[in-house]
């Protein structure tokens, strides 16, 4: 399989549109317009019943203490993990191809709803959901797509990595509010191929990229 995105070529910077978050040079951050990419893929094995794609940030920093913190910097030797951004499940045979904002426009504060989705697919819960589980004006289920939002004090360039997965099977075996690690688990078994493009991102004007 080939993957292709409208947006950005594999490796170069995903535009603000596409994040959670943009630069700010006032109060380093603001939201932004939060819309999925255009995603679009070919060279689809035979036997394939359905897709899903997923979306993670292996760049994420594994301890909070310098997240976001004035005078201080996340620094680029510190261990990384990854960050769950989207799991789009249950994606019919017949689609191959993710319009710019299909999924997501806009930052919804507490969750875009879910798990049901357009195309008869269906969306899990991302990381945003435990990120912001102590925040009492944006904590919820964030259900789908939402997009780049990395520390703006980190020394490191954060990169964004797009997979489609071309399924055996037409559902895959969840139910209820599912995570985006439980998509993964779910798939384990019945992936006939898969594609990946990657993106990066910065709030911060002093890392690399």
């Amino acid at each position: 399989m080939k993957l292709t995105s409208s947006n950005f070529q594999d490796k170069g910077r995903i535009p603000g549109t596409l994040a959670f978050a943009v630069a700010d040079p006032a109060q380093h951050v603001r939201l932004s317009s939060n819309r999925n990419p255009h995603l679009q893929w070919t060279d689809v094995p035979k036997g394939t019943q359905s897709f899903a794609v997923i979306c993670h940030d292996p760049d994420v920093p594994t301890k909070p203490d310098d997240v976001n913190k004035e005078g201080r910097v996340v620094p680029k030797s510190l261990p990384r993990a990854d960050f769950f951004h989207w799991a789009l499940v249950d994606l019919p045979a017949s689609v191959t191809e993710i319009r710019e904002g299909e999924f997501a426009d806009g930052v919804t504060p507490r969750g875009k709803s879910g798990p049901d989705a357009a195309k008869g697919a269906r969306q899990g819960i991302n990381d945003y959901t435990a990120w912001f589980a102590g925040d009492k004006d944006m904590s919820g289920n964030y259900f789908g797509y939402d997009g780049p939002c990395p520390p703006w004090n980190d020394e490191i360039l954060h990169h964004y990595v797009f997979t489609v997965y071309a399924l055996d099977v037409a559902k895959l075996a969840l139910s209820g509010d599912f995570a985006c690690r439980d998509a993964l688990k779910a798939m384990e078994g019945h992936i006939l191929d898969r594609a990946s493009i990657t993106g990066t991102y910065t709030l911060n004007p002093d890392s690399a990229g």
